[in-house]
């Protein structure tokens, strides 16, 4: 299963950003896992997005739960999951 994570910030953007070198740093880890695919700020600035691998429902809990941001309770994660179907070659 893949899942969509999406961030919504509850807090202005200079107390995200305060947040945003552990949040990165945690990123990185989890995309070295293989957890996660790709990620990037959302374009309105309201908040992010995280493509992941094929994990399980709680492993994608487990990246929300483990995220500084929301261990900080300054966002919120919303999941969309979906099954593998048409894909490029490299994935």
């Amino acid at each position: 299963m893949f899942h969509v994570l999406t961030i919504t910030y509850l807090q202005p953007l200079d107390v995200i950003d305060q947040a945003r070198p552990a949040h990165v740093a945690w990123l990185n880890g989890e995309v070295a896992a293989g957890r996660i695919l790709l990620s990037g700020r959302q374009e309105s600035q309201a908040g992010g997005v995280l493509v992941t691998g094929d994990i399980s429902i709680e492993d994608a809990q487990d990246i929300m739960d483990s995220d500084p941001y929301q261990v900080a309770g300054i966002v919120r994660y919303d999941r969309l999951s979906f099954s593998r179907g048409v894909c490029a070659p490299q994935l």
